[in-house]
């Protein structure tokens, strides 16, 4: 069998793809409201229903906000931390309160499992030193 060694992608390219995904989940989803089952899924979690709105568009601007920080590369280790708290809370709650909106929950976790391996490859991979 052929064994064709490819070498690893620049990590810039890495964290373009993970920030390109915190962006648009954040911009276009969020902020912009361009995924409005989101919407449905905040409104599931009990004392959160009125403010589903505002709780999206905070969430957006953080998400956004991580988006950068990838980008910027400062602290890349923490920023892995904060990215599986951020999604691992996010995922748990959808679970919890919104499963039954949720189009394919198990796909969702696995999706989600492998993006956050790809930003933790980013933040072990070293980044801006202070």
């Amino acid at each position: 069998m052929l064994d064709l060694a490819i070498p690893s992608p620049p990590i810039l390219l890495l964290r373009v793809g993970v920030a390109a995904v915190w962006l648009y989940e954040g911009l276009w989803c969020k902020v912009l409201a361009k995924a409005p089952s989101q919407k449905e899924v905040v409104s599931a979690v009990p004392r959160f229903g009125g403010w589903a709105a505002p709780f999206l568009m905070v969430l957006g601007v953080v998400e956004a906000a991580l988006g950068v920080w990838v980008l910027w590369g400062f602290a890349p280790g923490l920023c892995a931390v904060t990215q599986t708290v951020l999604l691992v809370t996010l995922n748990a709650n959808g679970l919890l309160w919104a499963r039954n909106m949720i189009h394919d929950p198990a796909g969702m976790v696995v999706k989600n499992a492998a993006f956050l391996m790809l930003a933790w490859v980013c933040g072990a991979a070293g980044g801006v030193r202070p």
